[in-house]
């Protein structure tokens, strides 16, 4: 069985993950091209399509084309819920790239639609399948580190940032750092937990770097006037059985202790780290110990054969789901709680005070 997939946004994540990764997946085969931009879906076309591959401007003339199976959504944040819902009522199964939506209305929107229409919804959360990320939830999965109750979830960047598309666009994008790239390290974070029940969270987005000309920055320097995201943000969530996560996410921090989609967990029976390779550290017979986790053997990825490209792993998995009707690994409802609690992040360092969750 092959599906047909349809391409809506042709921009860096989808030529830089999506594409390539379908291209090497059997069970694909990438049918019809959409962007705002006509360049780019003719270049997409031309580069992961077929001569018959069609091209598009208009996402909704696309999804008319009832032999697509499948619909990923490449496009900014601001049009994730539109895109995604109208390709379910269309009768396409969806992967949205991260994050799931703005708003938690508009992510809650989405899993309607999925129950609606009975299409599969999965969000492109790719460091779940990373081989430090895979071991390290067999290792939660077993339960080897006890009960998680304080973890740290870290998206750190130093001087990177983005500067193209609408990165920096508030409106486009819903916020800078916290929503770009701490929402990987929160879904790594939750999804190692297990425990997508949050209490309250708290926090504050920082626009401290952000109005500075000719910065030192890894793809040149930005515009002050067009930055109007947070260039950091630190957000401290409380779970309601008494857990404790703190956030770490910037693009432009004064720090030398970086790192991206790395978390931290600390259990009553052990912990873990990726700061170093992957880190489990606990005690035995009275003392301490520290094991660095050898990720070169064979036997940590979800499906034999992928090798360790994230994102050709979580395309394998994903195509495989629709074919034998299964789960996706990322599930819709574990993708809303990360929207959820950014949301209340950036709630927070709006008003100055918590946000509680209702449930």
């Amino acid at each position: 069985m092959t599906l047909k997939v349809g391409i809506i946004g042709c921009g860096g994540i989808a030529t830089g993950k999506h594409m390539p990764a379908l291209k090497k997946v059997e069970g694909a085969v990438m049918v019809a091209f959409c962007d705002i931009v006509p360049e780019r879906a003719e270049q997409a076309k031309a580069e992961f399509g077929d001569e018959n591959a069609a091209v598009y401007t208009d996402y909704k003339e696309l999804l008319k084309d009832t032999t697509i199976d499948v619909i990923h959504v490449c496009t900014p944040n601001i049009s994730h819920a539109e895109i995604s819902i109208a390709s379910m009522e269309a009768g396409k199964h969806v992967m949205c790239e991260k994050p799931m939506a703005k708003t938690t209305a508009e992510a809650q929107a989405m899993i309607d639609a999925a129950k609606r229409t009975g299409k599969k919804l999965t969000i492109g959360y790719q460091n779940r399948f990373r081989s430090d990320s895979a071991y390290l939830h067999k290792v939660c999965e077993n339960n080897d580190l006890g009960e998680i109750y304080y973890a740290k979830a870290k998206a750190i960047r130093r001087r990177a940032v983005p500067t193209w598309g609408v990165f920096l666009d508030e409106e486009a994008q819903g916020g800078g750092p916290l929503i770009d790239i701490g929402t990987h390290a929160l879904d790594l974070t939750l999804w190692m937990m297990d425990n997508y029940k949050p209490k309250y969270a708290v926090g504050n987005a920082y626009h401290k770097l952000s109005g500075r000309k000719n910065a030192a920055n890894a793809w040149g320097p930005w515009d002050p006037e067009k930055f109007t995201v947070e260039d950091s943000a630190i957000g401290f969530i409380t779970m309601q059985n008494g857990a404790t996560i703190v956030l770490e996410a910037s693009w432009a921090l004064n720090t030398l202790d970086v790192g991206e989609a790395k978390t931290t967990l600390c259990g009553t029976e052990g912990g873990a780290d990726m700061e170093k390779g992957l880190r489990i550290n606990g005690e035995e017979y009275g003392k301490t110990f520290e094991k660095i986790i050898g990720l070169d053997a064979a036997g940590v990825d979800f499906y034999d054969g992928a090798g360790e490209d994230p994102a050709l792993v979580e395309a394998t998995q994903w195509i495989d789901s629709i074919i034998n009707d299964t789960e996706p690994v990322v599930k819709p409802e574990q993708a809303l709680v990360v929207t959820r609690i950014l949301e209340a992040i950036y709630k927070s360092s709006e008003t100055g005070m918590p946000v509680f969750f209702e449930d």
